[in-house]
């Protein structure tokens, strides 16, 4: 009888390190598919954090091309998408997979090639003109391939050419921005990128804008909820709130502030109307 208190201290050391051992209780998870140039530009994880802290939830990030995110959408398998690609989106919202679609920012693409310009690219008149150089002299162009608002925006240059491209010269690499830069510059070659990701890669290449400023370079980003209505399953309310965190006023100041060797990379709306 005299050891039944010791059991009972014994007892109670053993439970109270079964409740230590708990693991927390599961932090709510929002499904975010989004374009590689938010994640390579080094964006998400300046403005997703502070977003997950205020929530007390995770953002799992997917960064493919825009195609592909529209897809996941699509398919339900995210609950919200963050893109480039106007007329996609237009699209995504129309058949009834996404719902209260907002501007979030813009920058602009830019043709990159090697400084010494092989093709005379940089003396072209416009994009298109400078597209119909580079196929003239068959030099490397690194495409993205991947059905991304990058690639979407070098198909309709391609077409406004005049061109479909095609031979050992053009390259299809069906891989993000970041990888498709460094390919350009190991070939010596030409590609279309983002500005905000050619400045965050600018130290790990030598190759230089070569055309930009026209007024079909321009590169606006939204981002879009999945339709609740066509997934129940969505976390509809939670990709709101993050909807509304990236377009208010906290999101467009960390959108403006974030830089790269004291550049900005991306320019906010107006005020984040939906469309």
């Amino acid at each position: 009888m005299k050891k039944f208190p010791r059991i009972l201290e014994i007892f109670f050391v053993f439970a109270l390190l079964a409740l230590t051992a708990l693991p927390a209780v599961a932090e709510e998870r929002l499904r975010m598919s989004t374009t590689t140039s938010t994640e390579n530009s080094g964006l998400l994880a300046v403005l997703l954090p502070p977003f997950e802290k205020k929530f007390g939830c995770k953002v799992d990030v997917v960064a493919v091309g825009t195609g592909k995110a529209l897809k996941l959408g699509e398919a339900g398998d995210v609950d919200i998408v963050f893109v480039h690609a106007r007329t996609l989106e237009d699209k995504f919202v129309a058949n009834g997979s996404g719902v209260n679609r907002r501007d979030v920012m813009y920058n602009d693409f830019v043709l990159l090639g090697p400084r010494d310009d092989p093709a005379g690219a940089g003396k072209s008149n416009s994009a298109p003109d400078a597209f119909r150089a580079i196929a003239a002299k068959g030099i490397a162009f690194i495409s993205r391939g991947d059905e991304s608002g990058t690639h979407q925006k070098e198909k309709e240059i391609w077409a406004s050419a005049g061109i479909v491209p095609r031979g050992a010269w053009y390259v299809e690499a069906g891989q993000g921005m970041g990888e498709v830069i460094m390919m350009a510059t190991q070939k010596r070659g030409y590609a279309l990128s983002d500005r905000g990701t050619y400045i965050a890669f600018r130290k790990k290449t030598d190759l230089v804008v070569l055309r930009q400023g026209d007024r079909n370079l321009w590169n606006p980003y939204g981002i879009v909820a999945v339709h609740p209505k066509k997934h129940a399953h969505v976390k509809y309310d939670l990709a709101m709130k993050l909807v509304d965190f990236v377009t208010g006023a906290e999101g467009r100041s960390l959108i403006a502030g974030f830089k790269v060797d004291g550049e900005p990379l991306f320019f906010v709306h107006g005020k984040g109307v939906g469309h």
